[in-house]
Parts: C-alpha cells; structure tokens; sequence
C-alpha cells in the first residue's frame, strides 16, 4: 500500500510550491484566482469550526489551469483553520504520487488526497468539481444535457468553491466520527 503520510513529508507548503515549479507568468496567474476567491462568512466559520486535523496532499500543476482555477481556493480554506496541513506536489516531479492517483486511467490534476492526524488514508477526490461537470457539460453537449446547470445565482467560480468545501466538510466530518478517533480523543 502506498505511504502518503511519508509522501506528505516531501510536500511544499502552498508559496513554495509555486515558487519552486511555476514561472513568474504561472504565479501572476495563481495569485489573480486566489485574489478572487472570496470566502462567505457561512464559510470562514464552518471551517473555524473543523476540530480534527486534517493532513491533505494535493497533486498539481503551475500551469494547468484546472490547478489555477482550484488550488487558490485550498489556500483561503488552510488561512481560516489550523487543523488543515496541505502540501502541494508536482504531477511532473512525483509520478510516484501521480501513478497511485489517477483518474479515469491519466494523471488528472488537481487531485487532494486526505488523510487523518495520524496519517490514514481518508479519501481523495479530484480533477474538477461538479459545478465545473456541470459547466463544461452545457457547453460542449449542448442545453439539453440531463445534467442540468449549476444554480444560476453562483458564479462558477463560488460554486466551484463551495464543492471543494463540502469535500473539506465531509472528510472533516468523517474524522470527527471516527470511532477510532474519538476513542483516541476522548470525544
């Protein structure tokens, strides 16, 4: 079985990343996105409110623009709690990592991979969110996809925000539920 609490030894903290692996043109680029991502009050408490510490693994790239589009968003969620370790990881530079979480049968990127305080696998969800499916189905199959349209009163970009932290959310209350943790905790 694969050591993602080993892996995420080897990770960067969110500036190093981009420092590391992104041109100054990938950096104006992430840096324009996470000026834009705007955290509702709603938000900002709910993960105030995460009690658990969650160690997260995100498999990425400076110049994909899925990466872009998302990745910002993991560092306003890490700015509002410490229960949130997140380290970043290039899809290139780890192909080990890039390997274990393939979807769909490629290295899609961005992928999180969620793990406990004490390292346990949890989960992993990525590439795209639903609200962007939702998106990307509209206008490449046309109005008439059964999937429907994200609710017109969010931008994608507040949708696509408010996916990742119903994920957040769910690993967050998937720990606090943990028998094993709460006998550990005393909770």
């Amino acid at each position: 079985m694969y050591d993602f609490a080993a892996k995420l030894e080897t990770g960067l903290p969110y500036e190093e990343f981009l420092a590391r692996y992104g041109t100054p043109e990938h950096r104006r680029r992430w840096q324009s996105l996470h000026e834009a991502v705007q955290l509702s009050l709603a938000q900002r408490e709910l993960l105030a409110g995460f009690k658990r510490q969650m160690k997260i693994l995100v498999l990425a790239g400076t110049w994909c623009g899925d990466c872009v589009n998302q990745c910002p968003i993991f560092d306003h969620f890490a700015r509002q709690t410490s229960t949130l370790l997140i380290r970043y990881f290039d899809r290139d530079a780890d192909g080990d990592l890039a390997r274990e979480v393939q979807i769909c049968g490629g290295a899609r990127v961005p992928v999180a991979v969620f793990l406990s305080e004490d390292g346990m696998p949890v989960g992993w969800y990525g590439d795209r969110t639903l609200a962007k499916y939702r998106q990307m189905a509209v206008e490449q199959l046309g109005p008439s996809c059964p999937t429907g349209i994200g609710p017109p009163d969010l931008s994608l970009l507040q949708a696509v925000t408010q996916d990742w932290l119903n994920e957040f959310e769910r690993v967050q209350l998937l720990l606090r539920l943990s028998s094993r943790l709460r006998r550990l905790h005393g909770d």
